[in-house]
């Protein structure tokens, strides 16, 4: 590859009024990298998404998309497409025709541009649909005519706003599956925002957590749950316990805790306030007597061999090594 990053943020800041909603934020995306972008709401990821998308202006800073400074370009010449949580389909047009639409106004011929928009329909398994209307398919076919019409344009980077949020749970892991194979195929950069930790660590390959305006970690989705930056990032992606020690405070993941008492080994102890069957697993939770919470993911059968329920007392233990020390 001739170009160094597929897209790099350079303190890049947005301000709205006396509102800052991304505060110099630097990030690099290597070239053909499923990039999501996560956090709470409000935590500038989607502002973030905008003005690499040119939707936004960015305040201050620059916006490099292979390795051209394309910070105050307009979106058509940036050389992204961005697919939108409400998919934007023209209502009165068939899926060829809404594929097409973009080559239309670029002059292409009719043969030409429907030929290549049947091409991109195969690529997101709706060939046998090209001749519906938007409201003739369900969410998930909506969504897969919107990503051809985006992949059409042959962006070099594909923006996704919270894509995913309108299926249902069952067609949501589905479409995942579509997008990690389309971003593989296709070998450009995806930048994904979501809400979703689950969703993150699913597709990306550079997951890029965000807070009040900050990015505060990124990195490979398993180094981030195995090695969360601070008490915040354990909080937030789930699965942890954030508990004081001696030298601060640590985060021990739930699927490495037990109940019953380890001899001399690290521990709390406190009072269960609530079982989940979750089918593989059952998640015990407890509240110590200082209020703090914890829990433990344990495997169905381990806790059917010593099963407990609200009000019971119980210690939550865990390997020695298994604590991780948080920054703060």
């Amino acid at each position: 590859m001739d170009h160094r990053w597929d897209v790099e943020l350079v303190k890049v800041t947005k301000r709205y009024g006396t509102t800052v909603a991304v505060d110099a934020v630097s990030l690099r995306i290597p070239p053909a990298t499923y990039c999501c972008l996560l956090g709470p709401s409000g935590c500038g990821k989607t502002s973030t998404l905008r003005m690499i998308a040119g939707h936004e202006t960015v305040t201050e800073g620059d916006v490099l998309i292979r390795d051209a400074n394309v910070t105050d370009l307009p979106p058509a010449k940036r050389g992204t497409a961005m697919m939108f949580q409400s998919y934007a389909l023209f209502p009165h047009l068939t899926c060829l025709d809404n594929v097409a639409f973009s080559l239309k106004m670029r002059g292409v011929g009719k043969a030409e541009r429907h030929a290549k928009a049947r091409e991109y329909l195969a690529l997101v398994h709706m060939a046998d649909f090209a001749a519906r209307l938007p409201a003739q398919l369900s969410g998930g076919q909506q969504q897969r005519v919107a990503l051809a019409r985006a992949l059409i344009t042959r962006p070099r980077v594909l923006l996704l706003d919270e894509p995913l949020s309108a299926l249902d749970p069952f067609l949501r892991v589905k479409m995942r599956e579509e997008l990690k194979r389309l971003q593989r195929e296709l070998g450009i950069s995806f930048i994904h925002v979501t809400h979703g930790q689950e969703e993150a660590m699913a597709l990306a390959d550079l997951m890029v957590v965000m807070e009040a305006g900050h990015i505060r970690q990124a990195g490979a989705p398993r180094d981030v749950f195995e090695s969360p930056a601070s008490a915040f990032i354990a909080r937030f992606i789930g699965g942890h316990n954030v508990l004081p020690s001696a030298g601060g405070m640590i985060a021990v993941r739930a699927d490495r805790c037990r109940l019953g008492a380890p001899g001399d080994g690290p521990r709390v102890t406190g009072r269960v306030a609530a079982v989940e069957y979750q089918g593989p697993v059952v998640r015990v939770a407890l509240t110590t007597e200082d209020g703090l919470e914890a829990a433990a993911l344990l495997p169905d059968d381990a806790f059917d061999r010593a099963p407990v329920g609200p009000g019971d007392v119980a210690t939550l233990s865990w390997p020695e090594g298994a604590a991780h020390q948080l920054a703060g």
